[in-house]
């Protein structure tokens, strides 16, 4: 039986959604609310949930931040974010902040079901539009097609900083100083057209 939470401030959103799952078996509905002040202000503590499903654009407190919150309380409880909102960094915040899978409401409830037995048996799950998104949002071109390419140790300064390394510890790794790094970096962001090492780590070059 997957208990689960609904947190959404369209109440005629939320109450098809309640109504449907109170008569989905293997499903119990044990709280819904239309903020998330609300639902954790009536979260008893001896309620225990697998699944929250939770709207992103909420009254008063985000739906992202809520996500947190719930974490901190319940750091078992899956979170599956259910939105209008489809834009990347919206995606990017709530899969940051330890979202199990993102839905859009154009989905069917069958789908959504779906979607939740799948995070329910340790899975994760993306509306296919979502993950179209998250595709593109990291999936880089190679840097071979750029117009001018670069060196082979432009290549090996690139991969370090998609690891995350800084400029010190790549320096150690390949031998060179620190401001022979710091010039093949400034060259690299010239080359890729990006303005810093994050815009490189997710991807965001030509």
């Amino acid at each position: 039986m997957i208990k689960l939470g609904i947190i959404e401030d369209d109440e005629m959103i939320r109450q098809s959604l309640v109504d449907y799952f109170t008569n989905e078996a293997g499903f119990d509905v044990i709280l819904n609310e239309g903020s998330v002040e609300h639902f954790i202000g009536n979260w008893d503590e001896n309620q225990y949930f697998d699944i929250i499903l939770s709207d992103i654009g909420l009254p008063g407190i985000s739906g992202i931040e809520g996500l947190r919150l719930i974490k901190k309380r319940a750091p078992k409880c899956q979170i599956m974010m259910l939105s209008v909102y489809n834009d990347t960094q919206r995606i990017f915040q709530a899969l940051c902040a330890g979202a199990s899978g993102y839905v859009s409401k154009q989905t069917a409830f069958t789908k959504i079901k779906e979607a939740l037995q799948s995070i329910y048996n340790g899975g994760a799950f993306m509306s296919p539009d979502i993950a179209r998104k998250v595709t593109d949002y990291f999936n880089p071109v190679h840097p071979s097609k750029i117009q001018d390419p670069l060196t082979l140790r432009e290549e090996q300064v690139l991969n370090a900083i998609e690891e995350g390394l800084t400029n010190k510890v790549i320096a150690e790794r390949l031998s060179i100083s620190i401001e022979t790094v710091k010039s093949h970096v400034k060259k690299i962001y010239q080359k890729l057209e990006v303005n810093n090492r994050l815009d490189i780590v997710r991807g965001k070059y030509k």
